[in-house]
């Protein structure tokens, strides 16, 4: 294990490592916080594989489970178990959602040792009666917080019955909030708490700035542009936004306007998420724009930027979206678009990380008016300009017309002239005329002269015409044959 880590380029271990693999490797459940991109997946990757260099797993009972928010971090785990363990004979099983129930189920027919997974694909496993949880020995419950935070409650609390309760119990996060903390009690027995950095504060060697914006979105993507643009040192960003269907349209609007760009959210496939993130950590695309599927834990250590689209509603996630920025020690920089609408949420974020946030070019005080007529012409673009149209019709009634056009030192006046009573009325009586007659059945319902089904639907609650005995005037033919009385 020494020997891997040493290839990999680690000499020191970070403070949340020092802290914490001992007491892991003395059998303690443990309760880590740390900031974000301190190492906390070695923090028990390291002291999981010398735990396991004893012993083998069997058939459908792993011997350890790490249980992830999302997909992409179960990857990520994954990959760290390959690159520390690459001179251990372990087998690791990956169960997210977005992959083959069969390959999966090889996997855990050969035994896993370890078994990373998140919470609704490990359920659908022991309900087809694929695994026997038995013989865990340690559970890891990685970005704790988000975990209990995410309506995985209920989830977390079924898998931990399943497991022996002389379990091994390790939760990492970067932030505990009280009432996050009160429910991780119950699945610690006497935990040594490791706490490194201050809960919910951002990294030192990250530069943080708000930038005020109007809150339209054509003005927020034109500010997010120039902030790009802006960046001379900028080689690699992440852009967040609050909904997936912001991220498909600002994706769509900097690939239009030239950037190099990618987008990554929840409803996307599994393939397509993994090329994706994977063309960003390649350095194929310079601009990843991601929900907060991309903000926990994924570990692409050269992100130089980050840019907060929208404000994170929680003030937690402002934490773990920019700590993608700034990580093993590098330097960072992390941009906020903020709006009126917004303020309340910059606030809460002031008052987690304890600091104030500098301003870019001002607060939102200083803030220009707003371009006069840019929403109107957005919104004649998309009708087609049909707004312009009704626009032009506005204040002509019905029965109007041009009467007369004046013309006096070149310039074209059109008068309108209200309609004429008598010309109405005569109007009226041509149209009544015109109106074809119909048969004494149908003319004795209260039906308007426009007979069609529209109609009948409108009138059909306003019959009040004698009641018909029988089929009334309308027999159907074949009744209406005499019968022939000789057989």
């Amino acid at each position: 294990m020494l020997s891997a880590v040493t290839d990999a380029g680690y000499t020191v271990p970070t403070p949340i490592q020092a802290g914490a693999i001992p007491f892991a490797l003395e059998r303690r459940d443990i309760c880590g916080i740390a900031q974000t991109g301190t190492g906390k997946t070695a923090s028990f990757v390291l002291p999981m594989l010398s735990l396991l260099e004893k012993g083998r797993a069997r058939a459908r009972m792993p011997r350890t489970l790490i249980l992830e928010p999302t997909r992409e971090l179960a990857a990520q785990v994954a990959e760290n178990f390959e690159k520390y363990g690459k001179n251990h004979r372990l087998n690791v099983a990956l169960l997210i959602g977005g992959v083959s129930f069969e390959d999966q189920d090889r996997k855990l027919e050969r035994g896993a040792d370890v078994l990373i997974c998140t919470p609704g694909r490990l359920l659908d496993h022991f309900e087809r009666g694929k695994l026997l949880m038995s013989g865990v020995e340690i559970l890891v419950i990685d970005e704790a917080d988000r975990m209990l935070d995410m309506g995985f409650i209920p989830d977390i609390e079924r898998i931990a019955k399943m497991i022996p309760f002389t379990r091994q119990t390790l939760f990492f996060s970067a932030t505990m909030p009280p009432e996050i903390q009160k429910l991780a009690d119950r699945f610690l027995q006497n935990p040594e708490r490791i706490e490194v950095a201050k809960p919910a504060s951002a990294a030192a060697n990250i530069t943080q700035r708000f930038v005020a914006s109007h809150g339209k979105d054509y003005e927020k993507r034109a500010v997010l542009r120039d902030l790009v643009r802006a960046q001379e040192e900028l080689k690699n960003a992440i852009i967040f936004c609050n909904r997936k269907k912001d991220v498909a349209d600002l994706f769509r609007s900097l690939e239009r306007h030239g950037f190099s760009v990618g987008a990554l959210h929840g409803d996307m496939d599994q393939r397509s998420r993994t090329t994706m993130l994977q063309s960003f950590r390649d350095g194929n695309l310079q601009l990843l724009v991601a929900s907060d599927v991309a903000a926990r834990g994924l570990d692409i250590p050269d992100v130089s930027h980050v840019f907060n689209f929208d404000v994170p509603i929680h003030a937690e996630d402002y934490v773990h979206r920019i700590g993608r920025t700034g990580r093993a020690g590098r330097s960072g920089a992390a941009f906020t678009i903020v709006t009126r609408h917004d303020q309340k949420h910059a606030d809460a974020i002031e008052k987690l990380i304890g600091e104030k946030v500098e301003w870019q070019n001002g607060d939102l005080s200083a803030l220009p008016p707003p371009e006069p007529g840019r929403d109107d012409d957005r919104s004649r673009r998309k009708t087609g300009g049909r707004e312009r149209d009704k626009d032009r019709g506005r204040g002509r009634g019905r029965g109007s017309h041009k009467s007369a056009i004046a013309v006096e030192d070149n310039v074209v006046e059109t008068v309108v002239a209200p309609p004429a009573p008598a010309r109405v009325e005569s109007v009226k009586q041509e149209r009544k005329a015109e109106q074809k007659p119909h048969n004494n059945a149908r003319n004795s319902r209260p039906y308007p002269a426009n007979d069609d089904n529209r109609d009948r639907r409108r009138y059909r609650d306003h019959d009040d015409g004698p009641t018909p005995v029988g089929f009334g005037d309308e027999i159907p033919a074949f009744m209406l044959i005499t019968a022939n009385a000789k057989i």
